[in-house]
C-alpha cells in the first residue's frame, strides 16, 4: 500500500529516486522520503505530502548535498501512526560501532510492540509511532559489519509481512532489499541495479527484471570494481554484484523476466487523470485481453493456463471465488456465469471473511483467486487457505509473476495493461471477461452447444466495438451528472448479473467523488432502503433489456412515486424507459450473460465526472491506496 524505490549505480541517486517515487504515487500519498549514502555520510529528507513537496525540499539543499550513487526512498500510506514528518520513511538505527542504517518498508510487522520493548531496554530510543522503526533499529542493534547478515538475522525474528531496502553508511555501494508477502521487483540496468515495489518505476530505466519469493533478500552492489568492499572512492572499471539468499543464508538462484508493458503505458499521453486514461482505453484493453483466446471456427475458448487442469475444473463439484473490493464484484458477476454458463454450484465470498471462518471445502472445489495486482493480502491468505484445505487454487490477475500468480495451480492473466488510477475500471471488465471465458471453456466441455459457445464468442469479439460506442456517450453522462453532483446520498439498483454491477458502481462514486452511494438488488430497496428516497434524490437503475426487466421497470415506477430522479442504463432502442428515466445511458444489445461488460462501462463515467466536478483529485482519492498489501 506504499511505494518503494531503491537504487545502485553509476548516476547521481536522487532524481531517480524522486522520478520513481512519482510513478509510484499512486500507491501511497500521505508522506515521502528518501535516503542517500553521500560521501559525507547518510543524508536523509522526509516530508509530509505529495512527492512534490519532498522533491522540493530537495531541489533547495545545498548544491550537490544529496548526489549520491546509492539510496532508497518510500512514499507512505498511513497504517501505524498519522502522516507526519517522524511518521515518514525512511527510518534509522544506530549501530553499537556508531553507523546509521536507513531502512524502508512496505507491510506490518505483527510483533513490533515486543520487538519494541526488547530493543528499549537495549537503549534504542524510539521517535515515531510507526512499527518501521522497529525493524531499522532491529536491524542496527544486529549488524556486526555485514547489512546482508543483520538484514537476515532481523528479518528471522519478524512476524509480519515486509518488503524493504536498507543501506548503510559504512557500506557505500551495498543495497540489501528483501520480500515476504509484500511485492518488490529487482531491475537489472547498465552498472546498476533499480529495486521498486511495482515495476511502474522500473521500466523507464529496464525491462529485464527479477522478482524476488517470499523470504529471499537480495544483496546489491555497484561501485569501483577493486573498491566495492572497502568502500573507497577511488579505484578501477565500475562493477556490480548480485547475490540472493533466504533470511536463513540459504543461496538460490532467480531467474529474469521481460517486463511486459512498456513506458508509454504508465504516461498520460494527453489525458487528464490516469483513471479517464484507462476508461477510454478499454475498447483496447479488451482486444489484448481476448486476443489468442476466442477460436470462432472451432467454437472454443482457448486458455492455455488451464489446459493441465481442464479434467479437474469440468469435473468440479464447486466454485469458489475470493476477492476484495472491484475484485470481489468481479467475482459475484463469476458466481451468476458459472452457475448460468457451467452448471456449477458457486459462491463469491469477501477474500478477509472466508479467510476467518472454518470453511468447508469439499472434494472438487475450485478456488479462484481474482486481483488486479494479484498481491492483496486478503484474496493471498484466502487461496492459501483453500489450497491447504484440498481446494484446486486457479487465479484471474493482471500483474505476471504476482504472488497470487505464482502459487496458484494454473491461471489466466487479464492483460490489460498496468492500472494506475486507484479506482479499478479497465481491470474489473479483464475480471469479468476472463470469468466469462472460464465459464464458457467449462460450458462447452459440459453441456454448452456449439451454436450457443458461437454466439457468445460473436458477441465477445464485437465487445471492444459496443464499448467504444457507449464511451461516445461521456459528454452526455456528464451533463446529467451535473445536475445531480450537489447531492450526498445516491442509490444504484440492478437486478441479477446487473446487481454486482450496481454494487460496482456505487463503490466507485464513493472511491473517487466521496458521495456516499449504496448499491443493493433491485427488489431490496423496498425492505427498508425505500425510505431513504426524497425529492431529488438521484437513483441509478441498471436496466437493460432481459429476463428481469419489467420488474426493474416496476421498481422505478416506485422510486418515481417518491420524488427519486431515475437514471437508466438502458439497451439501445428501449422507448419504453425513456418515459419514465430523467436521464437514460444507452448500451448495446447483447445476451444477459455479458451486460456486466457493457453495463459498467457509464457507472465508471459516472464516478469519473462526479469527482472532477466536485474538484477532487481523481487518481488519489483521500485514504486509498491501489494495492492493499496489509489486512
Amino acid at each position: 500500500m506504499c511505494g518503494i524505490v531503491a537504487y545502485v549505480g553509476n548516476k547521481n541517486v536522487w532524481p531517480l529516486l524522486v522520478e520513481g517515487l512519482k510513478r509510484l504515487e499512486y500507491r501511497g500519498y500521505d508522506s515521502a522520503g528518501l535516503a542517500v549514502v553521500t560521501p559525507g555520510g547518510l543524508k536523509i529528507a522526509r516530508t509530509v505530502g505529495r512527492v512534490s513537496v519532498l522533491e522540493a525540499h530537495v531541489e533547495q539543499a545545498a548544491a550537490g548535498a544529496y548526489d549520491a550513487h546509492l539510496g532508497i526512498a518510500h512514499t507512505r500510506w498511513a497504517t501505524h501512526g498519522p502522516p507526519t514528518e517522524a511518521n515518514a520513511h525512511p527510518h534509522t538505527g544506530k549501530t553499537k560501532s556508531g553507523h546509521t542504517i536507513a531502512l524502508v518498508h512496505n507491510g506490518i510487522i505483527e510483533n513490533y510492540a515486543t520487538l519494541k520493548k526488547y530493543l528499549t531496554e537495549k537503549g534504542h530510543v524510539f521517535t515515531s509511532q510507526t512499527d518501521t522503526e522497529v525493524l531499522a533499529k532491529l536491524t542496527a542493534e544486529l549488524y556486526d559489519g555485514d547489512l546482508e547478515r543483520a538484514v537476515q538475522a532481523a528479518l528471522r525474528e519478524v512476524t509480519g509481512a515486509y518488503a524493504i531496502a536498507v543501506v548503510c553508511d559504512n557500506e557505500p555501494h551495498t543495497l540489501v532489499c528483501a520480500r515476504k508477502g509484500s511485492p518488490l521487483i529487482v531491475g537489472i540496468a547498465e552498472k546498476s541495479y533499480i529495486v521498486a515495489s511495482d515495476a511502474s518505476a522500473i521500466v523507464s530505466h529496464t525491462t529485464q527484471v527479477i522478482t524476488l519469493d517470499d523470504y529471499q533478500v537480495v544483496k546489491l552492489c555497484a561501485g569501483p570494481n577493486d573498491r566495492l568492499a572497502t568502500g573507497d572512492a577511488a579505484g578501477g572499471p565500475w562493477a556490480v554484484e548480485f547475490k540472493t539468499t533466504t533470511i536463513d543464508n540459504v543461496r538460490v538462484t532467480r531467474d529474469v523476466q521481460e517486463l511486459e508493458f512498456d513506458l508509454q503505458q504508465i504516461e498520460l499521453g494527453g489525458y487528464r487523470h490516469f483513471m479517464l486514461k484507462e476508461i477510454m482505453e478499454q475498447p483496447e484493453s479488451i482486444r489484448n485481453c481476448l486476443r489468442g483466446r476466442i477460436d470462432l471456427r472451432e467454437s472454443r475458448v482457448v486458455l492455455g493456463g488451464l489446459g493441465k487442469y481442464t479434467r479437474e475444473l469440468v469435473r468440479a463439484s464447486r466454485f469458489l471465488l475470493v476477492g476484495q473490493g472491484t475484485a470481489f464484484h468481479a467475482a459475484r458477476i463469476g458466481e451468476y456465469l458459472m452457475e448460468d454458463l457451467a452448471k456449477i454450484p458457486a459462491r463469491a465470498e469477501y477474500a478477509s471473511e472466508f479467510r476467518y471462518r472454518n470453511p468447508i471445502i469439499e472434494d472438487g472445489t475450485v478456488a479462484v483467486a481474482v486481483s488486479q495486482s494479484g498481491e492483496t493480502a486478503d484474496t493471498l491468505a484466502a487461496l492459501r487457505e483453500a489450497k491447504e484445505r484440498g481446494a484446486l487454487a486457479v487465479g484471474a490477475v493482471n500483474v505476471v509473476g504476482s504472488s497470487i500468480a505464482r502459487e496458484t495451480d494454473a491461471g489466466v492473466y487479464l492483460h490489460v495493461g498496468p492500472e494506475i488510477g486507484v479506482a479499478s475500471t479497465k481491470a474489473f471488465v479483464g475480471q469479468v471477461a476472463v470469468l466469462t471465458l472460464l465459464a464458457l471453456y467449462i460450458g462447452k466441455r459440459r453441456y454448452l452447444s456449439d451454436d450457443v459457445i458461437r454466439n457468445y464468442l460473436a458477441h465477445l469479439e464485437r465487445l471492444p466495438e459496443h464499448v467504444a460506442n457507449v464511451l461516445k456517450q461521456s459528454n452526455h453522462i456528464r451533463e446529467c451528472v451535473e445536475r445531480h453532483v450537489h447531492r450526498e446520498n445516491w442509490l444504484f439498483l440492478g437486478r441479477g448479473y446487473n446487481y454486482p454491477v450496481a454494487l460496482e458502481g456505487a463503490l466507485k462514486l464513493k472511491e473517487i467523488s466521496y458521495i456516499h452511494a449504496e448499491g443493493m438488488p433491485a427488489a431490496e430497496m423496498k425492505h427498508g432502503p425505500i425510505a431513504l428516497i426524497d425529492e431529488g434524490m438521484p437513483v441509478v437503475f441498471v436496466a437493460p433489456q432481459g429476463s428481469q426487466y419489467d420488474k426493474v421497470m416496476s421498481n422505478i415506477e416506485e422510486v418515481r412515486a417518491r420524488g427519486g430522479k431515475v437514471i437508466a442504463v438502458a439497451t439501445e432502442g428501449d422507448t419504453k424507459i425513456h418515459k419514465y428515466a430523467d436521464a437514460v445511458f444507452t448500451v448495446p444489445d447483447v445476451p444477459e450473460a455479458l451486460q456486466p461488460l457493457v453495463t459498467v462501462i457509464p457507472l465508471q463515467l459516472v464516478a469519473y465526472h462526479a469527482a472532477v466536478l466536485r474538484g477532487h483529485d481523481v487518481d488519489k482519492p483521500r485514504n486509498l491506496a491501489k494495492s492493499v498489501t496489509v489486512e
